[in-house]
């Protein structure tokens, strides 16, 4: 009885991530064919960003995938997708210096970047007990008397889902700020002219787009559990 919102819900999301997501790679293969200032590649723009900025300590590496470019905080490496990596192009720089922002920021001790970090833990451990509760719940396990409670298993997966949020609407403001430190260091460092640096910034707009979606489906499948639990309890 709960389960087509929900299937409403996901299919929802899953269809606008989709038009986000294939707006996104539309827009770097575009940009993909615009050379910028100098003809830097991608691993190149990051580590003079990183010069620029006084941080010698951090790699850069190549990483297997498509647009599967992140900074790691915990080995404090740069990792760039190799269309990046060794892109001289656009699309190409600014993906760069995005990452480059989240290093800049760690390095700086940027509150939300540092609070994201320490929320990954909890979702780690909020993943598997998700994982245990839906298998059980398949399987019928609460039909047995005395395991455990819907009640109990509903707050306990609201809790999961609220972590999930927090995290997702802690992520905006960080990858905002990362975004908003490149586009200011691409413009002063000459690596984007005046027709370049729009065409930065709308790539880096729709990145950010990606996790907007991410945010509010996690919200939303929040809010849904939330009214379950609620209407129980009436």
């Amino acid at each position: 009885m709960y389960a087509s919102p929900l299937l409403f819900i996901f299919l929802f999301f899953l269809i606008v991530s989709w038009i986000v997501s294939s707006k996104l790679k539309s827009k770097f293969k575009a940009y993909s064919k615009v050379p910028i200032n100098y003809g830097m590649t991608g691993a190149e723009v990051a580590q003079k960003m990183l010069r620029d900025n006084g941080l010698m300590n951090i790699q850069i590496n190549a990483v297997q995938g498509s647009l599967s470019d992140h900074y790691n905080p915990t080995d404090r490496t740069i990792n760039l997708s190799p269309d990046v990596y060794h892109g001289r192009s656009v699309a190409a720089a600014a993906v760069a210096a995005h990452e480059t922002g989240h290093a800049i920021q760690h390095a700086n001790s940027y509150s939300l970047l540092e609070f994201r970090s320490a929320l990954v833990p909890l979702q780690n451990v909020s993943a598997k007990l998700l994982n245990i509760i839906f298998i059980a719940m398949f399987f019928g396990a609460f039909a047995l008397p005395g395991l455990l409670s819907f009640d109990l298993a509903l707050q306990i997966i609201i809790a999961c889902y609220g972590i999930f949020t927090l995290a997702a609407f802690v992520t905006l403001p960080v990858e905002i700020d990362a975004s908003r430190r490149a586009l200011v260091w691409l413009k002063t460092a000459g690596i984007t002219s005046h027709d370049t640096y729009g065409k930065a910034k709308d790539a880096l707009k729709w990145a950010a787009y990606t996790y907007v979606v991410a945010a509010l489906s996690a919200l939303a499948t929040l809010l849904y559990y939330v009214m379950i639990f609620l209407g129980n309890r009436d």
